[in-house]
C-alpha cells in the first residue's frame, strides 16, 4: 500500500526506496554532503515503502505538477518523530509549505507511536519559524547542531491544546 495526505490543493504521495535513491543520485555533490550519515543508514537498511524514511512527494492535485516534499529524519523514536519539508523555489509564498508542515504533522500524530513532532530552523529562519507557528508548533529552546551551527528547536505534543488536522485526510491506496 501507498500512504497518500491530501490537503486542500495538494497529495502528498509516499516514496519508495527507488524514489529516495534515485533523488540523492540527482543531487549535486553538495547537496548530498547536507544529507545526515544517519538518514543515509535509515535509507539503506529501509524496506521498499517506508514513509518515515523515504518521505512524501507534493504534488498539486489540479495539475499534477510537483511543488516540493516533506518527510522525517526517521521513524518515531522514544515517541519523538522529526520533520522536514520544502518546496520549489518557483513555488513559494504560496502556501504550500505550510500545507505541506501540516500534512506530516496530521499523518505523524496518527501514528500511536508519535507524542511529539519536532522541526528545527535556522534563527534567521523567519518564514519557516511562521509556517511551523500556523501548524500550532511552540519555540521550545535553541540547540547546537554538529552541521548547522546554532539552531532553534519547535515542537507540538499530542496533548496540546488544538491539535487537528484542518483540511488534511490520510488515505491509502493500492
Amino acid at each position: 500500500m501507498t500512504a497518500r495526505i491530501r490537503t486542500q490543493s495538494l497529495d502528498l504521495i509516499a516514496k519508495t526506496r527507488a524514489d529516495a535513491e534515485a533523488m540523492l543520485k540527482g543531487m549535486t555533490e553538495y547537496e548530498r554532503a547536507q544529507v545526515s550519515a544517519s538518514w543515509l543508514a535509515l535509507l539503506e537498511a529501509s524496506s521498499d515503502s517506508n514513509p518515515w524514511i523515504h518521505g512524501f512527494s507534493a504534488v498539486r492535485r489540479d495539475d499534477g505538477v510537483a511543488v516540493g516534499m516533506g518527510g522525517y529524519t526517521g521513524p518515531p523514536m522514544d515517541g519523538v518523530v522529526e520533520l522536514a519539508y520544502g518546496v520549489d523555489d518557483k513555488f513559494v509564498n504560496r502556501g504550500y509549505a505550510t500545507e505541506i508542515a501540516r500534512a506530516l504533522l496530521a499523518f505523524a500524530l496518527a501514528s500511536s507511536e508519535v507524542q511529539v513532532v519536532r522541526a528545527h530552523t535556522l534563527p534567521d529562519g523567519i518564514a519557516s519559524q511562521r509556517i511551523l507557528n500556523k501548524c500550532g508548533f511552540t519555540h521550545v529552546g535553541k540547540i547546537q547542531d554538529p552541521v548547522d551551527g546554532l539552531i532553534w528547536r519547535f515542537e507540538k505534543r499530542r496533548s496540546d491544546p488544538g491539535v487537528e488536522a484542518s483540511g488534511v485526510t490520510i488515505v491509502s491506496v493500492e
